[in-house]
């Protein structure tokens, strides 16, 4: 793929076929994603990619703590609610989705199924958690790169074929996710990837969220009207 075909047509992917993904391809695309730039060459981010029965295990303690009201333990901080306009770009990419999915507003079965979802991580086959060294904890430039070297690792998997979406759910509850993945104790655990090859008759894959313009994110200075 050239680089716009990549770019323009990467969307987030929610539904996965079973089919496993070669470990070699996973080794070629992390190698690829780590060409991302770091504050400084630190190279914060380390990677725990996750399949068959440990991940079997994260999907079924995430999703029952979650269900019996654990609160939950994510390792980042989260700030405030969003709200105003973005509040209002999350409302319009879930609209999406569940129009997608044919979801009605009031249907809580199918909404708390969704949900569920999140928390299975997609159902993907396969699973990356991303986590940063804990030496370098506190530092703004530490997530930043994580951001730019998860970026780079979707990107490379549409490359390949492959269809992946960075969530949060998945790792909602973490010592779920450190005791079967093995996390070490000097790592801070960032986000989780699902990945696997896309299930193209799953409406929602077919959802490309709205962006928007180039005009109403950018200010020029010093540029010639």
């Amino acid at each position: 793929m050239k680089f716009d075909d990549v770019i323009l047509g990467r969307r987030s992917i929610r539904g996965y076929k079973p089919d496993p993904v070669p470990r070699a391809l996973i080794e070629e695309i992390i190698g690829l994603a780590m060409r991302a730039p770091s504050s400084m060459n630190t190279q914060p981010w380390n990677f725990y990619v996750i399949t068959g029965e440990p991940l079997d295990k994260i999907r079924a303690g995430n999703t029952e703590r979650m269900v019996a009201g654990v609160p939950q333990s994510r390792e980042f901080r989260q700030g405030q609610a969003f709200a105003g306009q973005h509040r209002d770009r999350q409302v319009v990419v879930a609209k999406q989705l569940f129009a997608a999915m044919g979801i009605a507003r009031d249907d809580k079965d199918m909404r708390q199924d969704w949900v569920l979802r999140g928390f299975r991580q997609f159902d993907a086959p396969v699973c990356i958690i991303v986590t940063y060294d804990k030496v370098l904890d506190g530092s703004d430039d530490t997530p930043f790169d994580c951001g730019a070297v998860t970026t780079a690792l979707v990107n490379a998997a549409w490359s390949r074929g492959l269809g992946a979406v960075i969530n949060s759910q998945g790792i909602m509850q973490s010592p779920v996710v450190r005791e079967h993945a093995g996390i070490a104790d000097d790592q801070v655990i960032m986000k989780s990837i699902a990945l696997g090859w896309p299930d193209d008759s799953f409406p929602a894959n077919a959802v490309v969220s709205e962006r928007k313009a180039v005009e109403e994110a950018t200010v020029f200075v010093g540029f010639e009207s």
